[in-house]
């Protein structure tokens, strides 16, 4: 279980200062407007940032100093975060090894990531020549060799077509089911919300305004969330 015992942070005039708890295997969006904190919070998750005051905890384990190496966090960018000089499979290794010294068996590992999320035999591209799917795809990859429990994805698929977004969805919610995964996904569509996540977490300045069911929610929507249907 995640916990958030009352962390807060202020920076630039701007102050995140929220409770909550993220059961396993939950799946949490968390939507708001930009500048709400939705990118502030997965970063004090992640260990980019920490609390000034309150505490972050994994499993009961404070982890509000713990360096971002040592979080049981896996973070997947809406940029993708590719190293063009790369191919793909280096890029996916990363994720298991950064000096891409790998033995057999992690070499099998990148392989199999790769086709779980349909890039098998992708592995010499680099990521230039790959359409924007594509590359969503091994930034995927790369973030589900890492096998932590704990998944915060920052808008990953804003950037693609309506349809490749809505398929990639699909693909990340079910693997998260299939590894049982704990996630935050920050988004500004409701309906990426309810497509792949179960509960629902509203910021406005900072705060938590609202925490709710994704299930029936556009069906009959509590008025805070009209302004995103």
């Amino acid at each position: 279980m995640l916990t958030l015992d009352d962390p807060s942070l202020t920076q630039d005039g701007f102050t995140l200062a929220l409770s909550g708890e993220v059961a396993a295997g939950d799946r949490v969006a968390v939507l708001g407007p930009s500048g709400s904190g939705k990118s502030t919070l997965l970063s004090l998750i992640a260990g980019f940032d920490w609390p000034d005051t309150g505490r972050v905890l994994w499993e009961g384990r404070d982890i509000s100093r713990a360096p971002v190496a040592d979080r049981p966090v896996s973070i997947l960018f809406q940029d993708g975060n590719l190293f063009p000089h790369l191919t793909v499979f280096d890029n996916v290794a990363l994720g298991l090894r950064p000096d891409l010294r790998l033995a057999r068996e992690e070499r099998a590992q990148v392989e199999e990531s790769l086709a779980q999320v349909g890039l098998g035999g992708y592995g010499p591209r680099r990521p230039g020549g790959l359409s924007g799917g594509e590359q969503a795809r091994v930034a995927l990859a790369r973030m589900l060799l890492r096998d932590r429990p704990l998944a915060l994805l920052d808008e990953p698929f804003a950037a693609l077509d309506p349809g490749l977004k809505t398929d990639m969805l699909a693909q990340v919610a079910e693997l998260a089911a299939d590894r049982g995964l704990t996630l935050l996904m920050a988004c500004h569509d409701l309906r990426d919300a309810e497509r792949l996540c179960n509960r629902l977490w509203l910021l406005d300045a900072g705060q938590k305004v609202l925490d709710v069911a994704t299930e029936g929610l556009r069906a009959a929507p509590p008025e805070r969330i009209r302004p995103w249907l």
